[in-house]
């Protein structure tokens, strides 16, 4: 197993990134933090990017990094190529099979083809994993790291195929080196579905993170009064139409009140989301931005308000109630005190910091919490000084080299 990342490593990372209109879009799988961290501590980094389903293209392809430089772009072979006109037919915006199986041998065909031996290879998904657990038997990997984003013990409808997503889940973090979860709450669902935790991968917390320019606060006197923020997926399960419904109980105690939606989401939830404000005569009072081309721009649209929300709903088989929140991370990065609710982990982490409230998923609870920070400038005050320390060291230079030194890998510097 791997000891030491440093000027000699070979590294390899198989994700995805959704690309629209040939460009790659800002949500993705950690694209962004893996180009920045690996090359600067490794000689030869490869990316291999597994365009989502839905894209524009459907082959992956590798970005090569050499010393630190992008070198080439790799294209995938005949070995995978072949299924260009299988994945055309089966792209959407889902979960499938077929993509799965792609994901699986353009690992396998890039690592062969590339001719290196991999001190180390990051499986984003338990597909990739799995993929490199195969090639270390071959060889060809030193040491496999299963990352996992999103986890739920029953994260689809169908049985069988929830079975085979769990299935996938346990091979992978049973058989890989380590498993870096994004949230402490996915070693705890493991453990209560069955998963024998002695015979597992070490269940590691990798958290989502920030680059250290992006953690920033804006002084007091360019932070709109009374304006609350909203930004993420404006999935009904983010509960953006509760924080819209909260917004008349609010509004009664302090007229000036007002929420910006950041976010977007499928064109039936947005329209029924502006329907909502119609309907509430909220036009005024709610700005409804939609989806913002990249993070540096809603960043600095989330850094302008008072407070944020991240008002989550009890769903039962939302991966929210076991995956990172983001919405939490961004607001306390941007010096803002969050009101979430009791579905996230990352919440209780806030509230504990004294950075956030956790209330019910519930339009009354959401609405007093608000008016509870805006009525108390002593207790605004706490909080946003709380989320400015807590967010400090919340980088993904911190998270990744934190996440391997717990698997006694030394970073260089």
């Amino acid at each position: 197993m791997i000891t030491k990342l440093n000027k000699d490593s070979k590294v390899l990372v198989a994700t995805f990134s959704p690309w629209k209109d040939g460009q790659r879009a800002p949500t993705n799988g950690m694209v962004y933090p893996f180009v920045d961290f690996f090359p600067r501590h490794s000689k030869y980094f490869a990316l291999l990017d597994q365009p989502h389903p839905g894209s524009d293209i459907v082959i992956p392809f590798a970005e090569v990094y050499e010393n630190g430089k992008l070198k080439e772009k790799v294209h995938s072979s005949i070995f995978v190529s072949w299924m260009k006109p299988l994945l055309s037919f089966a792209n959407a915006a889902n979960t499938s099979l077929v993509f799965k199986f792609r994901d699986l041998i353009s690992v396998v065909d890039f690592a062969l083809g590339s001719g290196k031996k991999f001190d180390l290879f990051i499986g984003f998904e338990s597909v990739n994993a799995l993929a490199g657990i195969f090639l270390r038997m071959l060889g060809r990997v030193d040491t496999v790291i299963y990352y996992v984003s999103d986890f739920s013990p029953r994260r689809y409808k169908q049985k069988w195929f929830n079975n085979f997503y769990l299935f996938m889940d346990k091979l992978a973090a049973t058989y890989a080196d380590a498993t870096w979860n994004v949230s402490p709450a996915m070693p705890e669902a493991r453990k209560k579905l069955g998963y024998d935790m002695k015979k597992i991968s070490p269940q590691l917390y990798a958290p989502n993170a920030f680059f250290r320019p992006e953690i920033k606060h804006l002084p007091l006197n360019q932070v709109k009064p009374f304006s609350i923020v909203y930004a993420g997926s404006l999935g009904p399960e983010n509960g953006p139409g509760l924080a819209i419904e909260a917004m008349p109980k609010i509004l009664k105690k302090f007229p000036k009140a007002t929420l910006t939606l950041i976010g977007g989401g499928r064109k039936e939830v947005e329209e029924g989301l502006k329907d909502l404000i119609k309907k509430l005569n909220l036009e005024k009072s709610v700005d409804f931005r939609g989806f913002v081309q990249t993070n540096k721009e809603m960043l600095d649209i989330v850094r302008h308000h008072r407070i944020s929300i991240a008002p989550y709903q009890a769903f039962p088989n939302s991966v929210r109630w076991y995956a990172d929140a983001v919405k939490i991370r961004t607001s306390m990065a941007c010096g803002l005190p969050v009101i979430t609710t009791h579905i996230p982990p990352m919440g209780r982490e806030a509230e504990k910091n004294g950075a956030g409230i956790v209330v019910k998923d519930d339009v009354r609870e959401l609405a007093n919490a608000v008016i509870k920070v805006f009525s108390d400038e002593k207790l605004y005050l706490k909080m946003r000084k709380n989320a400015i320390a807590a967010a400090k060291d919340n980088t993904w230079e911190n998270s990744y080299t934190n996440a391997l030194k717990s698997m006694g890998v030394s970073v260089n510097t």
